[in-house]
C-alpha cells in the first residue's frame, strides 16, 4: 500500500499517520521529522533546511527530493509506505511519479485532510509539547490538567519557536500558493480522496480506514 497524506500544517496529518502506521504496519515517512532530526544533529542538509523552516517557507525541491528518494530505497519501503508532508508542489509530485514508475510502482491513494484556516491557527498557536515524553496538548482543544505540566509524565510543556500566529499565517499562505494545486493534480489522476479533518480524531481515522480498506 502506497499512500500520500495531504493537508495544511495543523490539519492532523501527523496524528492520523501514526494511527495508520500502527494499523497497517507500513513505514511513515514524514519529511518534517526527517528534517528536524537532521537539524538536531546539525547535519549539513539540516542546517540548510533550517534557514527556510525558520521563516515558515518550504524547503526547496532539490533538498527535499534528495532525502525522500534515499528513504524510499530502504528495505522497509518495499512493502509500501505512507508519505506525510511530501510532495508539497506539483514539481515534487511529478518527480515522485517518475521515480515510482522507474521502480515499477504507483500510488494507491492520496488522502486530503480538509480543515479551515481558523481551526488550523488555533491548533498550532495553542499547541504545547512535553519536553520529556513528547505528549501534545492544546490551549484551545486539549488543556493539561495543570498549566505547563504534562498529564502523562509530569514533564514541562513548551511551545515550539515557530508556532506563532505570524509564522502560521505565512505557512498557510505558502501552502495555498504552492501545495494546494496538488489537490487538482491528484484529482485529475483519479486517486484523490477528501476527508473532513474538522471532525473528531476518531471519526477522521474511521473515514480514512474505510478508504484504505477498500483498496487492500
Amino acid at each position: 500500500m502506497r499512500i500520500i497524506l495531504l493537508g495544511a500544517p495543523g490539519s492532523g496529518k501527523g496524528t492520523q499517520a501514526a494511527r495508520i502506521q500502527q494499523k497497517y504496519n507500513i513505514p511513515h515517512i514524514s519529511t518534517g521529522d526527517i528534517f528536524r532530526s537532521n537539524i538536531q544533529r546539525q547535519t549539513e542538509i539540516g542546517m540548510e533546511a533550517k534557514k527556510y523552516m525558520d521563516q515558515g517557507l518550504l524547503v526547496p525541491d532539490e533538498l527535499t527530493l534528495r532525502i525522500v528518494e534515499s528513504r524510499l530505497m530502504e528495505d522497509d519501503c518495499q512493502i509500501g509506505f505512507m508519505l506525510d508532508g511530501f510532495p508539497r508542489t506539483t514539481v515534487q509530485a511529478e518527480a515522485l511519479d517518475k521515480r515510482l514508475n522507474e521502480l515499477g510502482k504507483s500510488l494507491n491513494v492520496v488522502i486530503s485532510l480538509d480543515v479551515n484556516d481558523d481551526t488550523i491557527i488555533k491548533r498550532i498557536t495553542g499547541r504545547q509539547v512535553c519536553k520529556s515524553c513528547g505528549e501534545v496538548f492544546n490551549l484551545y482543544f486539549k488543556n493539561p490538567a495543570e498549566a505547563g505540566k504534562c498529564d502523562k509524565c509530569g514533564g514541562e510543556l513548551y511551545t515550539r519557536a515557530d508556532d506563532t500566529e505570524e509564522t502560521v499565517a505565512k505557512r498557510l499562505k505558502v501552502y495555498g500558493e504552492q501545495t494546494y494545486p496538488l489537490i487538482d493534480f491528484y484529482s485529475k489522476k483519479g486517486n484523490l480522496v477528501k476527508i473532513n479533518g474538522e471532525q473528531e480524531e476518531e471519526q477522521v481515522f474511521y473515514d480514512i480506514t474505510q478508504t484504505l480498506n477498500s483498496i487492500i
